[in-house]
């Protein structure tokens, strides 16, 4: 089995948008960052979830047959940029030899074998199904982090893998000891 190990500056990181964030793709995002270098980086939204599509249809679409283990499975919007293409962040207990392992105990597998797996109930412990993912050109994040876009902080296993989305952006930001209502719109301007 084969596995790749990413390298980057915030890779493993949390990014978190701040309450300026003008793009409605990323208000109140949280984003797992699961590559960063030199290229550009790639990462999922973990708050967000995909609307009009459950585990089991997308498991019938793709001819696999679901199982009672795929009902509390949903799907989550990982950001923009092939959004018909699905992305697994999971526990590092599964991997396939396709599995990227991102930072510890967090790998990221984008083939339908992880998505039977999960259906037989033999995938991950852990796991986020994302439909698309949020890329960055070279550069291009390392300039929103400096323009105040973006605040990082270390991912933990309820960030990514939780439940409850609704409270995940006021988490990660806690994380950080800030209170998120005293964050302004205008950060970083004189």
């Amino acid at each position: 089995m084969t596995t790749q190990k990413t390298t980057g500056y915030l890779a493993g990181q949390i990014l978190i948008a701040m309450p300026q964030m003008e793009d409605p793709r990323f208000a109140r995002s949280v984003v797992y960052l699961c590559a960063h270098n030199a290229d550009g980086a790639m990462g999922i939204v973990v708050n967000k979830l995909f609307g009009g599509l459950t585990f089991p249809q997308l498991l019938e679409q793709l001819d696999i047959f679901p199982t009672p283990a795929c009902e509390r499975t949903r799907i989550h919007f990982g950001g923009p940029v092939e959004s018909g293409r699905g992305f697994v962040l999971h526990s590092a207990d599964y991997q396939h030899e396709n599995t990227m392992i991102v930072e510890g105990d967090v790998a990221l597998t984008a083939t339908v074998d992880v998505l039977r797996a999960m259906a037989d109930g033999c995938g991950p412990r852990e796991s986020l199904l994302a439909l698309g993912y949020a890329g960055w050109g070279s550069g291009q994040l390392d300039s929103e982090i400096r323009e105040n876009a973006w605040l990082t902080v270390p991912a933990d296993p309820v960030l990514l893998f939780g439940r409850d989305l609704e409270h995940k952006y006021e988490r990660a930001i806690h994380k950080l000891g800030i209170d998120v209502g005293l964050l302004s719109s205008d950060a970083g301007h004189a």
